[in-house]
């Protein structure tokens, strides 16, 4: 166990990796005893506020997080670590981020649930940049110089006081998911109220997964002599590194049926805590996830268990169901923001449900740059083909290979526009 203890009595000598959570209020100095081998530092949770003026001294470090401590200003020393590739200051209280605080190595940045208000143009010169996590701040505008990271292929700006989308976001040549909802230029369509769920007719069973936005239980549902199990989603309420959760909510109700989404069955009232909720059917013990979540070296890939292999028939159902869900959420003016794999669940036949929209956003489906905006969908689609072309098992025949290799390479076109829609995927899938 890492604890400060044995920082300094040098019983870690040689980490590779650091992990520090004691209600720090200065930055350790014995941490420079590692400045040899360390490549990951993890400060968080602590009550640190400022890096010691020597912070490049860690010339091998390569990650480095450092949320929900109470900087005020996003520390200019970052730029003085040479193979600084992962900053994360989630949950602090910036305000100020200097040009100097810019290390042009990032690759991925985490400024989330902080009083951001204006960012420099400096952030132009991260050429690596793939990720870039801005949400919950107080953004009005972005700086032009970000649309010279040509290899940004996550967004997230959500929560903020945006005005517009700036037009040459959907220009990016990689930008494959994004996240605006909950800013001024972003409107939230209302939506048909589902059926009331009394809070009481509920008796929750067990825990089945946790999000950044909510819990996800098990849950018995009584109506009169009859109980059936279904499957209950508390929100926290907090802004999460995707949005708002009460968006996440919204867009869920407005996507509508779909034998691809998980049905919802109705929203919850009367909680006492007044959290909101939505109550949806159970999915079945067969289904799993078709991948896991991008790690700190894939960035924005996800991930696969090395002995996950799919086969044609699962390849073509999940191909074909996802289109179909994308271009109906796009029919209703919802961009999903976060079409991955790891979103994803399957079953050995095929069977596809698709689900978790923290990153859903609404969209003007008039506007000039609505099929804009629907091509960094198509593109984030382009790279679920790409994995399932690399999860195919030996009995993918050449025909099916074929075609969707050459539908993800249109797909991931660098010209946005050159990209099909969802309608046009969906019909040429129709064909296999």
């Amino acid at each position: 166990m890492q604890n400060l203890l044995a920082l300094q009595s040098g019983e870690i000598k040689g980490a590779v990796s650091l992990k520090l959570s004691e209600n720090l209020t200065e930055f350790p100095k014995e941490i420079f005893e590692l400045a040899d081998t360390l490549e990951v530092l993890d400060l968080s949770f602590n009550k640190l506020s400022a890096l010691p003026a020597d912070f490049g001294r860690l010339k091998k470090l390569r990650i480095f997080f450092c949320s929900e401590n109470l900087f005020t200003v996003m520390p200019e020393q970052l730029a003085d670590c040479p193979a600084l590739d992962i900053v994360g200051f989630k949950s602090n209280r910036i305000e100020i981020v200097p040009p100097k605080s810019i290390n042009p190595n990032l690759r991925w940045l985490i400024l989330t649930n902080n009083n951001i208000a204006e960012l420099p143009k400096e952030i132009g010169l991260c050429k690596r940049m793939q990720k870039l996590m801005l949400s919950g701040n107080r953004l009005s505008t972005l700086p032009e110089e970000l649309s010279n990271c040509r290899n940004l292929a996550l967004l997230r700006i959500a929560a903020n006081k945006l005005h517009e989308l700036p037009q040459w976001i959907t220009q990016l040549p990689k930008l494959s998911w994004i996240a605006f909802s909950g800013n001024n230029f972003s409107k939230t369509p209302a939506v048909e109220t589902l059926s009331l769920i009394n809070w009481h007719d509920l008796e929750i069973s067990h825990l089945l997964g946790e999000g950044a936005s909510g819990v996800i239980s098990k849950a018995n549902r009584t109506i009169g002599e009859e109980t059936s199990e279904v499957a209950v989603k508390i929100f926290k309420g907090n802004v999460t590194s995707d949005g708002l959760p009460e968006d996440e909510m919204t867009a869920y109700i407005a996507a509508g049926y779909h034998p691809g989404l998980v049905n919802l069955i109705g929203q919850i009232a009367l909680h006492p805590e007044d959290k909101k909720g939505l109550v949806m059917d159970l999915i079945p013990h067969h289904f799993y996830n078709l991948g896991n979540p991008p790690s700190l070296e894939s960035c924005t890939r996800d991930v696969f268990p090395a002995d996950r292999k799919l086969c044609e028939k699962q390849i073509i159902s999940i191909a074909k169901t996802i289109a179909s869900l994308a271009a109906q959420l796009h029919e209703a003016g919802i961009i999903h923001g976060d079409l991955y794999a790891h979103n994803t669940l399957i079953d050995d036949e095929g069977s596809t449900l698709f689900g978790d929209f923290g990153a859903a956003s609404f969209y003007d489906k008039t506007a000039k740059s609505a099929a804009q905006l629907e091509r960094i969908e198509v593109s984030a689609y382009g790279y679920l083909l790409d994995d399932l072309l690399s999860l195919k098992n030996e009995e993918v025949g050449e025909k099916v290979y074929k075609t969707v290799s050459e539908l993800r390479d249109a797909c991931l076109d660098a010209v946005p526009s050159k990209r099909p829609g969802f309608n046009e995927l969906v019909d040429q899938l129709a064909q296999i």
